[in-house]
């Protein structure tokens, strides 16, 4: 094998290479050699057929299969003899003329990784911004599980429905006037403002009463799970059979046991301990920020661009995905083009750090054992069906790149663990709306700060969007990331609105523990058939 270094610029690296027919050629005979005692041919003995036959009868395939590994193998001394490590898959491109016999001429590029100088993880200053778990929220989650558990009492035939009131429907869907499979369902229980079907649908039903008949018009949304009405209009005939209204049950000690509990404190006491690891996450989230702003400012290198693109190829889906969920998605959109750059000066922010959390993880002897990876391939294979568990398991563990992605998450957290203990920390109590604020804000301060010369804070704010935009900004205004360009968001909840789902979401995870058996939710299936909400 000749090698001659054709290109080396920054971090861009290129080779020519030169297989020599001879190499090829051994192998090949080296091959045939292995599966001779196992061809059968009429008219010879089993493992006697000739050499010469078999190259006849496989010649082709076994040429194709010695210049593949002649390439994967060139590629590897490649790596090796330059001691370099790629940022990504090499690209190889094997010469146009050429033909088996003849020497093989392949072109190899390739960005490596940088060389970062070993990162000092002193003199690190954070703050733990701590929210205590007032009474009143605790009063407030115990109310929504109250809600949540009461009986639904129908209204007068003269009331209107109203946001919070749960309709009792038939409904049947149309495309261009034709009924679609699924799109059709009756006695299905929605409570307006749930957010369970599909946008425009629960707000136009809005005022109606028992008895009345009313056809609305509504969009699937374009990444809706069924194809064929993803983007689609339709109309929705429907009928109001009746309008309930949840009774909420008085909070004591009888409504704490019908759950299950001991009585009211028990309940409150899981509560505050569901609030307090929400509060701790906050708490990390904040931190962890202020952490890695404090690397970013300190740490500044090339990073390879092919990195940065597959970064920001994701950022820009995800966000995408998002805007397509937002009131006017066509404008979200536009916004998100007018600040594309900001979005890939994102990418290359994460990249950047994912690589340094990297280097500060080897250098400090962090991994991740072998029991908690383990672990790690278990809880994702909990998602598959039972059948299904073991092929993926098998697939991890012979994956390198897909053990690789699932081991980035835990990694990163151990080395931000490994920081947030070498760093000088300092504690202030909060309310949980400034702790949020915080989190949300852009530079992360509950209050102005001044810049002046004692300042540690990253000054270069152009780097990232201005916090003007709502959910899609703040999803990419994260700017965590982890080591194998592994995306980790830690965030708060990126604008007010999804507060009550999240308090939906924490009270399900106390029910979850606390409650026996919970109430069923009203009747979902034919919802998602027909008009569920995109995910």
């Amino acid at each position: 094998m000749q090698t001659v270094e054709t290109l080396n610029e920054g971090l861009k690296r290129a080779y020519t290479v030169t297989i020599t027919s001879k190499d090829i050629d051994a192998r090949v005979e080296k091959e045939v050699a292995a599966i001779a005692p196992q061809v059968r041919m009429p008219g010879f003995r089993p493992g006697k057929v000739p050499a010469n036959l078999v190259k006849k009868m496989h010649g082709e395939s076994l040429q194709r299969d010695a210049l593949n590994s002649s390439i994967q193998d060139s590629i590897q001394k490649l790596i090796a003899d330059n001691k370099l490590r790629p940022a990504m898959q090499p690209s190889v491109e094997l010469d146009e003329g050429f033909e088996f016999g003849k020497d093989a001429e392949i072109k190899v590029a390739l960005e490596v990784l940088p060389e970062i100088a070993a990162p000092s993880v002193d003199g690190l200053k954070l703050e733990r911004l701590t929210a205590e778990v007032a009474d009143a929220q605790v009063d407030e989650a115990a109310g929504r599980i109250a809600t949540q558990q009461g009986a639904l009492e129908e209204h007068a035939a003269s009331h209107k429905a109203k946001d919070g009131d749960t309709l009792t429907i038939d409904f049947v869907g149309k495309v261009d006037g034709e009924a679609f499979e699924g799109g059709s369902a009756e006695d299905v229980k929605l409570k307006i403002g749930s957010g369970q079907f599909i946008p425009g649908f629960e707000e136009q039903l809005a005022g109606v009463k028992k008895g009345d008949e009313k056809t609305i018009t509504v969009t699937f949304p374009e990444d809706y799970g069924a194809a064929h009405l993803a983007g689609k209009e339709a109309t929705f005939d429907i009928t109001v059979k009746a309008i309930l209204n949840a009774d909420k049950p008085k909070l004591d000690d009888d409504f704490a046991k019908s759950l299950g509990l001991e009585g009211l404190d028990k309940l409150k006491e899981l509560l505050k301990g569901q609030i307090e690891q929400e509060h701790n996450g906050l708490t990390r989230t904040y931190m962890k920020r202020k952490l890695l702003d404090q690397l970013a400012a300190a740490h500044d290198f090339d990073v390879p661009p092919s990195m940065v693109e597959a970064e920001f190829n994701q950022i820009w889906a995800q966000l995408q995905h998002e805007a397509g969920h937002e009131a006017d998605p066509e404008a979200a959109l536009a916004e998100m083009e007018a600040e594309k750059e900001d979005y890939r000066g994102i990418a290359v922010r994460r990249v950047r750090l994912g690589l340094l959390l990297s280097e500060i993880g080897q250098a400090n002897g962090v991994v991740v054992s072998d029991q908690e990876m383990n672990r790690l391939i278990m809880q994702a294979a909990q998602q598959y069906s039972p059948q299904d568990r073991e092929r993926f398991v098998q697939y991890v563990r012979q994956d390198p790149m897909a053990a690789a992605q699932l081991r980035a998450p835990l990694y990163e957290d151990k080395v931000v663990d490994f920081l947030f203990e070498k760093a000088e920390v300092t504690d202030r109590t909060v309310s949980r709306e400034e702790l949020e604020a915080a989190i949300e804000a852009e530079d992360g301060d509950l209050k102005p700060h001044v810049h002046g010369p004692d300042c540690d804070h990253d000054h270069d704010h152009d780097e990232k969007p201005k916090a003007k935009k709502a959910a899609p900004k703040k999803k990419a205004e994260a700017e965590e990331a982890a080591p194998a360009a592994e995306e980790v968001a830690e965030e708060a909840p990126a604008k007010k609105a999804p507060a009550k789902k999240a308090a939906a979401k924490k009270d399900e995870a106390v029910a979850e523990e606390a409650v026996a058996e919970e109430k069923p939710k009203a009747k979902k299936a034919p919802a998602k058939k027909a008009a569920a909400k995109a995910e």
